[in-house]
């Protein structure tokens, strides 16, 4: 059995808190590390009609400034295609009104707790 890296771990430590975060905020966690030929969603959930894409970033260290801030607006848009061809390969969802693209910014410090930023609606 293969162990998992130091960095692996960290994001899916960051991923397990943003799922819990959406949740315990009102959103349905409906799918998470969906991936297609090209490329993968961390996190996809639904707010009343709207269906929220999160990608989520987890840093140890704000060395390089806020994790949310990692997400450059061409990571945005192919986030918001990603989102097509999920709605696509999920026929059977009822079909939402809007599309909207998070970012969830994970610091998990050496000491203390973890800190979460959620930046709602990045523009593609």
């Amino acid at each position: 059995m293969a162990k998992t890296s130091p960095t692996r771990a960290l994001g899916e430590y960051g991923e397990r808190l943003a799922r819990r975060y959406l949740s315990e905020s009102g959103l349905v966690v409906l799918d998470q590390n969906w991936r297609c030929e090209h490329g993968e969603i961390d996190v996809v959930a639904s707010e009343g009609d709207t269906l929220v894409v999160c990608e989520v970033k987890t840093r140890r260290r704000e060395l390089l400034g806020p994790a949310v801030e990692a997400v450059a607006p061409t990571k945005a848009a192919r986030l918001r295609r990603l989102a097509g061809c999920w709605i696509e390969a999920h026929p059977q969802r009822e079909r939402t009104r809007d599309v909207r693209i998070d970012v969830i910014g994970i610091l998990r410090p050496d000491v203390g707790p973890a800190r979460i930023d959620h930046l709602r609606g990045v523009q593609a």
